[in-house]
């Protein structure tokens, strides 16, 4: 039975035969995926995998969670929430929140 550590998905099992050809079974982490936008699902660059929280995100609005692209189109959304061209209900769903964020703050 192994560890209760390694009873989760984040270790991989690798297996193993050793030269006195008994198989044993090695844990290993696996790597870290590439952080990916909230939106748009695309791959977010410039951001590392290693570090601290600071190291990783960078320092502009939606930093680490949102895409450039999708961060200019929740600024657009926004300030036509604020100066009442759109509703809210108008916003896509996954764009809704961001918004909301946005003219809160």
């Amino acid at each position: 039975m192994p560890k209760p550590m390694h009873r989760s998905t984040s270790f991989k099992e690798i297996h193993r035969i050793t030269k006195g050809k008994r198989h044993v079974v090695h844990y290993r982490r696996g790597a870290d995926s590439q952080p990916h936008c909230a939106i748009c699902r695309t791959e977010l660059h410039g951001i590392s995998t290693s570090g601290g929280k600071s190291r990783r995100t960078n320092n502009r609005l939606f930093g680490g969670v949102l895409c450039a692209n999708c961060t200019a189109e929740v600024v657009k959304l926004g300030s036509r929430v604020e100066q009442g061209d759109m509703k809210l209900t108008d916003i896509g769903i996954r764009q809704r929140s961001y918004v909301l964020q946005l003219v809160a703050h």
